[in-house]
């Protein structure tokens, strides 16, 4: 984050250095994928960065085309990153920066090298991201295969439903790591074929204790699992990006309500920002996205909505004083450097305060280190912004979950009967390790953990939804438990 501000000041152009900061933003993306993986996947992140940036820059000029352009950027954010599981910043940092887009402080840079400022933002930190590789090219798979076997382990201990969920869950993930983001082909006496055997032996043993737990018999420890041949078939993983794709654009999947949900959110508080500020809608429609992208359910998205809005209004103080002094120079390029450590201190135990350090962050950024004319209106107008944004995209969500039957809950509990019912069919007939037996153990891992995934969403939605949840819970258990026995089943026979 500070070395583009760094080099745009020795270049004797700070505000260049500024925007190129938006592609440092890569950095939040992409942790604990394998190096290979990652370094693609990295290079597709800055690349978007750069162009939602340039998309944001040269539809500025005409207010409502500037709206239009960050709606349906926001759109296809959320669609895509809520496909892919894509974790936070998610569809916000693509969208703030189109936004950003919008309200650059040098003018005098044409669209296109706005966008490559970005990118070359963005390709310092693709090599900062994968410098790791140098001394631990494996870590990554190693850190995934050590998550499965202390959730396994937890597991094996308590054998509660909870840690039962983490462990299918952490399985699950290891696998996508060493399967789904791997070559096609790898070494077999390599650290990755390795890391597969030790995965195959800690699911054995976890679908070994989940058959013990449902025969009601004391199951094994890791240590009597023995190691499997290494002919053996492997697990699948998640699906691959295609097919994750293609089903978040069929109508009516979550992806697609999520995404139409933020459109609506992001289009309102950009006209509603338009109308009342009278200034840059884009602060408004970044909030807007920010409490939706994720699509948590109404107990947390409210939660959300007032932790941004407190910590933007003290955040607007710390701001007020930051801009007021006018760093420049090394004091500048620390300033950066503090304020983005300090937020990846505290995002995730408490998003409050870190965004108290989110908005000096941001509009120090977008100041581009000239001096705000108007301080005490740009900060008003910033305030009123996180206001309209965090209210509308409230609004938004409420009268969704009002028009919206809750049968969320009841479509993944059909769809995870259907996978065991498909599952049981290849069990009867003993070919569990054939490519379509694979497939149908994959997909009713999935469909289960998406079952549990929706149950937690109901219980902390709106009133229908939580009596729902409450009256399906007896079959969520048994359906769950009929998951992950079949499952458990499929282990036992190879």
């Amino acid at each position: 984050m500070s070395v583009p501000v760094l080099v745009g000041w020795l270049c004797g152009d700070t505000g260049a250095g500024l925007i190129a900061v938006i592609g440092g933003f890569t950095s939040l993306y992409g942790s604990g994928r394998p190096y290979r993986n990652r370094a693609g996947y990295l290079a597709g992140v800055a690349v978007f960065l750069a162009a939602g940036v340039a998309l944001g820059d040269w539809a500025a000029a005409i207010p409502w085309l500037g709206l239009v352009t960050i709606t349906v950027i926001a759109m296809l954010a959320a669609l895509v990153c809520h496909a892919l599981t894509v974790g936070p910043p998610g569809a916000y940092m693509f969208v703030l920066g189109c936004a950003a887009g919008t309200a650059t402080a040098s003018a005098h840079l044409s669209p296109w090298h706005i966008g490559a400022l970005v990118l070359a933002g963005g390709a310092f930190s693709w090599l900062v991201h994968l410098v790791g590789a140098l001394w631990g090219l494996r870590r990554p798979e190693h850190m995934a295969v050590q998550a499965a076997r202390a959730a396994v382990d937890r597991y094996l201990q308590t054998r509660t439903c909870a840690d039962r969920h983490q462990a299918a869950r952490a399985l699950h993930q290891a696998w996508t790591t060493l399967v789904v983001f791997q070559p096609a082909q790898v070494r077999p006496d390599g650290a990755v074929a390795r890391l597969r055997m030790e995965n195959l032996r800690l699911h054995r043993a976890f679908a070994a204790a989940v058959h013990a737990v449902d025969a009601s018999t004391d199951g094994p420890d890791l240590t009597d699992v023995t190691e499997p041949a290494r002919d053996v078939r492997l697990p699948l993983g998640r699906p691959g990006t295609i097919a994750l794709l293609r089903r978040a654009l069929t109508p009516g999947s979550e992806s697609w309500r999520l995404a139409g949900l933020v459109g609506i959110a992001v289009a309102l508080a950009g006209l509603a920002a338009l109308l009342l500020v009278s200034d840059h809608t884009y602060w408004a429609m970044a909030a807007a996205v920010l409490m939706l992208h994720q699509g948590l359910n109404w107990a947390r998205t409210v939660a959300r909505g007032i932790e941004r809005l407190a910590g933007t209004l003290i955040g607007l103080g710390l701001a007020a004083a930051i801009l007021s002094w006018q760093p420049q120079g090394w004091w500048l390029v620390a300033l950066i450097a503090l304020l983005q450590f300090t937020i990846e201190m505290f995002v995730v135990r408490n998003y409050a305060v870190a965004v108290v350090f989110i908005t000096p962050l941001a509009l120090t950024i977008a100041s581009g280190g000239r001096p705000v004319p108007d301080l005490g209106q740009y900060l008003l107008a910033r305030g009123l912004d996180t206001l309209i944004g965090c209210a509308v995209a409230l609004l938004v969500y409420w009268l969704a979950l009002r028009r919206r039957h809750p049968r969320s809950l009841e479509a993944t509990i059909t769809a995870t009967d259907d996978a065991i019912e498909a599952t049981e069919a290849h069990l009867r007939a003993q070919e569990v390790t054939s490519a379509p037996a694979l497939a149908a153990r994959r997909d009713l891992q999935v469909n289960a953990l998406a079952m549990l995934d929706a149950y937690q969403a109901a219980i902390g939605g709106s009133p229908n939804q939580r009596a729902q949840a409450e009256r399906l819970w007896p079959t969520v258990a048994a359906t769950e438990q009929r998951a992950f026995a079949t499952l458990a089943a499929c282990w036992q026979q190879g």
